[in-house]
């Protein structure tokens, strides 16, 4: 499926790519658990200079977040039937100096894949397009007046396509396209299938949808609810919470 408008002319990566599939395990089968927040907490030392981003091998601690609902659902999958690398952003920023550093340390202790996104378009994307418009919208919020700051915003959109592309980006780099099935969860990520399934086609794609899903006559007030529902006939597995939402998507 592609997308017309605004989603068919961001990604013009390449429709191959990723590691060699024969070079990984074999042993185990992989997840890639993908979501808008990794389950891991960071910290400076105290003893480290903020602006110090030379030595950032021991400027950071990093450690699970075991409130963490996703580091949760792995209990589900069985500790020694399944590899789970998890892929999402920090919550701390991460000075652009130390990012490669960072994500070395977070793979290799944790399997975890940082996804670094700028300030400026995080904010548009998550506190903009996420909360400002799919949150309310698929809450029943609709505004009653223009001050409660309802009207659509396309580059609040844009911003939302271009950090889901940067999240295809960084799983490109850990997938094993025939073998991983990737997992993905939640509204912040509701195009990034599209992107996958362009690059590979046959990729194993599972997405969970952790709010409620709309009335139709609610979701037909969001301008790019086409995009929206072309990326989601991407995916090969869809959950929702309950029968009512699964019947408003359908």
């Amino acid at each position: 499926m592609t997308v017309p408008g605004i989603i068919s002319g961001v990604d013009d990566g390449p429709s191959e790519g990723g590691p060699d599939p024969s070079s990984s395990s074999s042993q185990k089968d992989r997840i890639i658990m993908v979501a808008n927040q990794l389950p891991i907490r960071a910290h400076r030392k105290s003893d480290n200079s903020k602006d110090d981003s030379s030595n950032s091998n021991n400027g950071w601690i990093f450690d699970w977040d075991d409130n963490s609902l996703l580091l949760q659902m792995k209990d589900g999958l069985g500790d020694d039937d399944v590899e789970v690398i998890y892929v999402g952003c920090l919550k701390e920023e991460i000075h652009p100096n130390e990012q490669d550093k960072v994500s070395q340390i977070l793979l290799e202790a944790f399997k975890c894949v940082p996804t670094f996104v700028p300030p400026d378009l995080f904010s548009r994307y998550y506190h903009g397009f996420c909360k400002q418009q799919l949150w309310p919208l698929f809450h029943y919020m609709l505004p009653l007046s223009l001050d409660l700051g309802g009207r659509f915003n396309r580059s609040l959109w844009q911003a939302f396509v271009s950090v889901n592309k940067i999240f295809a980006d960084r799983i490109m780099e850990v997938i094993n396209p025939e073998d991983d099935f990737v997992w993905i969860h939640d509204y912040h990520l509701m195009v990034l299938p599209i992107f996958l399934r362009k690059r590979f086609n046959r990729v194993k794609l599972g997405f969970f949808h952790h709010s409620p899903f709309p009335s139709s006559e609610i979701y037909k007030t969001l301008p790019i609810r086409e995009e929206l529902l072309r990326s989601f006939l991407n995916v090969d597995l869809i959950g929702f919470h309950t029968f009512d939402y699964a019947r408003h998507f359908l």
